[in-house]
This record gives structure tokens, C-alpha cells and sequence, in this order.
């Protein structure tokens, strides 16, 4: 079957991306690791020797940076619902997150210790169908939420991805239940026309 325009579009303008080309040739696993890059110099988010769990994790670019960022002393866990190759220094649980045995797995390889910082990447299955996709980011982020506001340390912070349009706002506001302040962050990385932000929540307040 031949390719249609849209595949094609698509496909000259990744490999035509300048950060698809500095991924490749810096060792990245994919461009995304230049947003998460961009977003914790800005403010600060990765220091050495910080606990990082990545939600929504492959294949590797947001895992990459954090591992290089907590440095030897640091710990980054990773889960994803699709497989990972390994990764220095990144502990890879495979799993769906929205799942009850996956969270259990991840808590129980977190053990006693609360966590600096919760990454969270994930983004659904897109069907291209607006209020199903934005409903389906909306409950990601959420469970994103559940589970800082959970294993955080006082003080934690919360990087999630949400999309622009119904439910972001709400998403917003739940974060601002539980944050001393919440931004909203488009890094450069993040192409033009994709209607994703994140949402940073930083210093938790409410920790059982």
C-alpha cells in the first residue's frame, strides 16, 4: 500500500527535525529529551543524588537526562507500558500504569523511599477524535497526581504532560490543590503545532 501525503509529510519533517538530528548525534533515544533538558535547567528540577520515578518512560529520552542529571548517588526508576532497553543507572519496570500490578511493582521497588521528583511523559493512544484524546491525557495526568501526591517528599514536584482543550483546566486545578504553585511549560523541543504542555506543579503540600 503506498504511503499517504500526511505519512509522508510526517515523515520528511522528522527527519528533516533538527533536535531528531542532535538526538542521533548526541546519543539520545529520542528528541524528547531536549524538552525534559530545557525544562530542568530552567527551574531547577534534577539535582545530584535525587530519587526521579518516570511515568511513561520509552524509550528512554526523559530517562537519559534524569540518570545523567541525579548522577552515581541519584536513583531513577522508569515504567513504561512498552519495553525499554536498559539504561545506565535506570531501573525499568514494564507495565501499564493505570494498572493495580503495575503501581504495586513500582512501590514496592521504591520500598521506604519517597521520591524528589515524578516525571510523567505518558500521552494516550491518539484516535484523533479531540474529547476522547484530551479525556484520556486528563485521566494520565491525574493518576500522575495520585501517585505524587502519594510518594513525594514534602516539598516534591510533579512534571506532567496534559493537552490543550477540555480538561486542562481541571487538571490544572487539581494541581494547585496540592502545590505550592503550578506553571505551565512548552519547551522549545516540543514542536509548534502539537497542542501538548506540561504542567509543573512544584512543592508539594499535601503528603499523608
Amino acid at each position: 500500500m503506498a504511503r499517504s501525503k500526511t505519512s509522508k509529510a510526517w515523515m520528511q519533517e522528522h527527519v528533516s527535525d533538527r533536535y531528531v538530528r542532535r538526538a542521533r548525534q548526541e546519543g539520545y533515544r529520542s528528541r524528547a529529551a531536549y524538552k525534559l533538558r530545557e525544562l530542568a535547567q530552567r527551574d531547577r528540577l534534577i539535582l545530584p543524588g535525587m530519587i526521579v520515578v518516570d511515568l511513561g518512560s520509552a524509550p528512554g529520552g526523559w530517562s537519559q537526562i534524569a540518570a545523567e542529571l541525579v548522577g552515581p548517588k541519584g536513583r531513577v526508576v522508569a515504567v513504561d507500558i512498552l519495553d525499554m532497553a536498559a539504561l545506565p543507572g535506570v531501573e525499568f519496570i514494564r507495565g501499564d500504569f493505570r494498572q493495580d500490578e503495575t503501581l504495586a511493582q513500582l512501590e514496592q521497588v521504591l520500598g521506604e523511599q519517597r521520591v524528589d521528583l515524578v516525571l510523567s511523559d505518558m500521552s494516550p493512544n491518539i484516535s484523533g477524535i479531540g474529547m476522547v484524546d484530551q479525556a484520556r491525557a486528563a485521566q494520565l495526568a491525574e493518576l500522575a497526581l495520585e501517585f505524587s501526591r502519594k510518594w513525594l517528599k514534602p516539598g516534591g514536584n510533579l512534571l506532567v504532560k496534559t493537552f490543550q482543550g477540555e480538561g486542562f483546566a481541571t487538571v490544572r486545578e487539581q494541581l494547585r490543590r496540592s502545590f505550592r504553585r503550578v506553571v505551565i511549560r512548552k519547551p522549545d523541543a516540543s514542536r509548534s503545532r502539537s497542542p501538548e504542555l506540561y504542567l509543573l506543579g512544584l512543592e508539594i503540600q499535601q503528603v499523608p
